[in-house]
């Protein structure tokens, strides 16, 4: 299914992309601060964002805005700044579970199909 873009779908973009640099920020501080339980809560904010994305904007596209932003503050963070040292630390498997999670979220949720249209009975074949 393709988008049209109109302009309320390009500013529901631009505002999930927002909402994910946000998301991807609180991802990275929970994760550094409790390894296992933040883990878990940083990729349950980054799939209600992506679900979120994509159930408003009724298409992937909403998901992409997201996903990106989200990647985005992945990487701002991880560059080191000008005293040498890095803004927050990749150390350790749990930032790349987490980006190894947030990824596989997103994609999950860019290619599931909505509900079928109406119930499905015996008389007649499913679209």
């Amino acid at each position: 299914m393709t988008a049209t873009l109109t302009p309320g779908r390009i500013a529901g973009c631009l505002g999930l992309l927002v909402l994910g640099a946000l998301t991807g920020l609180a991802g990275w501080l929970v994760v550094d601060l409790w390894f296992p339980g933040g883990l878990l809560l940083g990729l349950l904010g980054a799939f209600g964002l992506f679900l979120g994305g994509r159930i408003a904007l009724g298409v992937g596209l909403g998901v992409g805005g997201a996903a990106f932003g989200w990647f985005l503050s992945y990487v701002m963070l991880g560059v080191p700044r000008p005293e040498g040292d890095f803004l927050l630390s990749s150390s350790g498997i749990g930032m790349y579970a987490y980006l190894l999670g947030g990824t596989v979220l997103a994609v999950m949720c860019a290619t599931m199909h909505g509900p079928p249209q109406g119930p499905v009975s015996v008389g007649r074949p499913a679209k």
